[in-house]
Parts: C-alpha cells; structure tokens; sequence
C-alpha cells in the first residue's frame, strides 16, 4: 500500500480518510454543532481537508497552509471536494489544524474542515496535469515566502510588524475591516490605526515573520475595493506594538482586559504623549478618528464586484478565495454603528433577467433575503432588466455583492448600483402592465421585527426551511422537486419546525427559494426559505 499513487482519477485511500472525517463528525446536520475532528488521526505531514467548494483550486488549498511553513506537495479531488496537503516538517501540519480548530477555515466563502491524514507522505503521479498546476502553486508559495522563510527588520531581525497605507480612500476603513482582511494569512496580535498628513494607515502585527511576508507579498497594491482603496504595504522599522487601549482605533487580540481609553488615543506609547509611526513619531492630536465624514455609497465599492474580482487575485497569479474576503467584510461592515449613509442609492439596477419569466414578486423575494424591498420595476422596453428599490443604501449594497453573477433562469445576473433615489409609482389611470409593484407595506419582509434572525449568506444549494412541522417529509420533497432534483433532507432534532433541504445545484435552490418562500402551508402559516452554509 505504501507504494501507491494519488491521482485524480483515483483515490482510494482519499475514500478512507473521507470515511474517517464522517465517522469522527458525529451529527453533522446539526447546523448548531461543532464541525472539526481530528478524525481519531495521529499527527502526519500530511493535512486532510474536506468540504471544499466545487471550484477550490490546488493555489486555495496551498493559501490556507502558506503561514504555517513550507509546503511539499498538494492534491485537489475536485469530484469528491477534499484535498490533501503535505508539509516539509510535521510541527507546520500541527500547527495548521491546532489553528483552524478554533479558528474554522474557509475557501471562497465556504466552510471547510481540517484534520491530520491517516497517510504519512503524498505520493501523486508526476504526469498528471493536475500535478502540473499543483507544483505551479507551490513554486509560487515558496516564491512568497522567499528563501529566508520571512522579512528582515533594519536590525537584522525578522520581523512580524507591517505598515499599511491606504490611498484612493472612496470607502470607510476601520480596524475591523483590517482585521478580517489580514487574518487571512494569519495571527494578528495587535493592530493600531491612525492618520496621518491626511492619509490612513495602520500598523498590523502578526504572530510571526511567515504571517506577515504573506499578507504583504499578497495584498501589497490591491484594491480592497473595486477601483479604490488601494493597499500600501511596507514592513516596520518597529519590533512590537505597545497597545494601551482596546477600542476603535487600536487592538491588543492577546489583552482582552485592557480599558477602552477615552477613544482619541490610539494607545501605542513611545513617552512624551507622542504617537510611533515608521517614519518617527505624530502628535496624539494628529491621531483623529477617520471615519468621520466618510461615509460612502454603502459597504463594497461602487462597481459591483467585491474584493477579489477586482481586487484581490488579480496580479501574481493566485486566485485567493474569489470574493470570500469580500463578502466577509460586507457583512462586517454592514452592521457598524455610526457608519454615515446619506450617500448612496437604495436602487439597484439588474440586468440579464429572463424577461419571459422574470416578476415583480420573484424580484421580491430573492432580493428581501439581503434587505427590506419596497419597489421593483422592470423595464417597459428592455424587460429583461429590473430596478429594485430597498430600503436603505447598506442593503442594495448588500444584494449587490451577494447577487451580482448569481445564475437564475439560466443566465448570470448582473446587479450594479443605480443612479436612481427612487422608483416612481404609475399615476393614477396610468397601467404598465403590472411591471411596476410597490411592497412597502408587505407582511412578508424579513427584516420588518427590530432584532429579527436573518442569516445572510450568498446563494447555496442547502436551504434552511422554517414553519414545516405541519409537513411530512415527501410532501416537503414533493414541493421542492418541481425545482430540481432533491439531494437530501433532514429534519432539525430539536426543532421539528425548522429543516434542511440540498438541491442539486446553487441555482436549482435559488429558483425554489424564489418560488417557495411565503408558501402557505397552513391558517396564517407561510413556509420560510433561507439560504444556509449547513450540510447535510
């Protein structure tokens, strides 16, 4: 056995360990419980990762291990969704699943699970194609981490500290947005923000050099968002960050007892009441928040697409997580208090609709799952094209980078924000044939009740059902089949009103959503359909 080959074709051993994942799971329906195990493994050189996304590449796969070490070999079974990554030195692959056990790992927005292999070594075929693109992925990492294993300081030391600066600022930038996007590479310990000659910036420490040489070697001049906000990235002359407060504008993650000052104070002191910087030092006065009078047109920029579309993988070569860093950072940025949305349109415009199947109704449905919708048009001479007014400027931001290139009907939506304040209603006598609907006073809004749980997660093939306890199984599979084939079901344990249902595909779960949702399934009972990040 120990002679045999991995291919991509062919994997035995992959079944083996993929049976060990799901035994060492338990219950993993349970949407509430814990989804990492060890699998009952020893430790190995070689990290088995499973529940990748359908289009995870061998380059994903070897971002997740680049902070921990030196990477020898990597393998993707697309058909199976699992991949297998080998390290130089057994201490890198204990450190990557001691980490993504608390830390849960995820590629291109989905979930993913990590634990040690039962192989010791990873043995593929060197004419493979796939091995091809794998050591092309692995050349690359190694090319990041360049040949010292990490960034040098100006005394010799290597350093763990980065500088970043912000140009071309159209959008808010706070120490949360900074924390999701560089805790991609790795652990931060500290993070300071402040301003300075008008100008943003921050200075990031990592747990170590290898964490830093890859966020900046990976995001150095990229976009955080479409077209703006652009990353300056240098390492600092300094070889720790001395944080006094844990508020908006500065973070110790290692001291979470520490006060939250008085909010001006960016809390990194060198003596003197003055503030470090790379280039010397600022006056605490200097330190201002920069948020104020930002604001911006809503969460993302205003192109429609999302960090890692038209920015992030999009220079040497890796593809990092489509636009997973993005959409995290969405739903982050989406929920920040004081954040000014006087700019920015509640309109969204949508684009390469079906006309012929296309309605106001549909229109409703699928955008209020990222937000109140309280019009839709769709245009008289060009209907396959819609406007969709929400209810305020965060939530069409919201729909549009979580729906922009969504397939439905057959084709890829585009959604984009609109010029337009306001979709103007018919006047009176005046028919448009039922293109233009107004649903403002809707019952049927998820997010009508202050406080209300609404998970937002892009399209998936699992769909989240509530209010079905008066329904048996095969009458809820009956329903959802005029959609596409159903590819599991189980009820919640705990909850026989709630339940879970796969689709054989994204876009077969997004035409039943839209055809489903508010179904009524009892006196005043309407069946609910969310999109949801659980497998069954």
């Amino acid at each position: 056995m120990d002679g045999e080959l991995f291919t991509s074709s062919g994997m035995k051993r992959g079944q083996d360990d993929m049976m060990q994942v799901n035994e060492g799971m338990g219950d993993t329906n349970d949407a509430k419980k814990p989804k990492f195990d060890n699998g009952g493994n020893p430790p190995s050189r070689v990290v088995h990762i499973r529940s990748l996304p359908n289009d995870a590449a061998e380059t994903d796969v070897v971002q997740l291990g680049m902070p921990f070490g030196k990477m020898t070999n990597v393998l993707v079974l697309k058909q199976k969704n699992q991949a297998f990554l080998e390290f130089q030195e057994e201490t890198c692959a204990v450190n990557m699943v001691s980490y993504f056990k608390t830390n849960p790992a995820q590629v291109r927005l989905k979930s993913c699970y990590v634990q040690f292999s039962n192989h010791k070594e990873l043995k593929t075929d060197a004419s493979n194609v796939q091995n091809t693109s794998a050591q092309a992925a692995l050349q690359a990492a190694q090319g990041l981490l360049g040949a010292g294993g990490g960034p040098v300081s100006a005394s010799g030391d290597q350093t763990t500290i980065l500088r970043v600066i912000v140009d071309n600022v159209l959008y808010p930038v706070t120490l949360e947005v900074l924390h999701q996007l560089f805790s991609r590479f790795g652990k931060i310990l500290k993070i300071i923000t402040f301003t300075k000659n008008n100008t943003f910036q921050a200075l990031i420490q990592f747990s170590d050099p290898i964490s830093a040489a890859t966020a900046k070697d990976s995001l150095d001049n990229q976009n955080i968002y479409n077209g703006c906000n652009t990353l300056k990235i240098d390492y600092s002359r300094l070889t720790n960050l001395n944080v006094k407060y844990n508020n908006d504008k500065s973070r110790d993650f290692t001291r979470p007892d520490l006060p939250t000052g008085d909010g001006m104070d960016n809390g990194m002191s060198m003596g003197g009441g003055a503030i470090a910087s790379p280039q010397g030092t600022m006056r605490k006065s200097q330190a201002v928040p920069y948020l104020g009078g930002m604001g911006g047109a809503g969460v993302l920029g205003s192109g429609a697409s999302a960090m890692g579309l038209g920015g992030i993988g999009g220079g040497g070569g890796f593809n990092f997580g489509g636009n997973q860093m993005g959409n995290q950072m969405g739903n982050r940025m989406n929920n920040m208090q004081g954040m000014n949305q006087s700019n920015g349109s509640p309109c969204v415009l949508v684009s390469n609709l079906d006309e012929e199947k296309v309605t106001p109704d549909a229109l409703f449905i699928l955008f209020g799952v990222y937000g109140n919708v309280h019009r839709v048009k769709i245009l008289f001479n060009k209907k396959d094209n819609a406007l969709v007014q929400m209810a305020d400027p965060s939530q069409a931001q919201q729909a549009v980078t979580y729906l922009d290139k969504a397939r439905v009907w057959g084709k890829q939506l585009r959604v984009a924000p609109s010029k337009h304040q306001l979709i103007q209603m018919p006047k009176d006598g005046q028919s448009d044939a039922g293109l233009t609907k107004d649903f403002v006073n809707s019952p049927h809004h998820r997010f009508r009740r202050t406080g209300s749980k609404n998970y937002i997660f892009p399209p998936t093939a699992v769909l989240h059902l509530y209010n079905v306890a008066t329904l048996e199984e095969d009458d809820i599979r009956n329903l959802f089949l005029q959609y596409g084939e159903v590819k599991g079901f189980k009820f919640f344990n705990n909850d026989r009103k709630m339940a879970l249902i796969e689709m054989s595909s994204v876009e077969d779960a997004t035409l039943a959503l839209i055809g489903l949702h508010n179904y009524q399934v009892g006196d005043n009972l309407h069946l609910r359909v969310s999109f949801s990040r659980s497998t069954i």
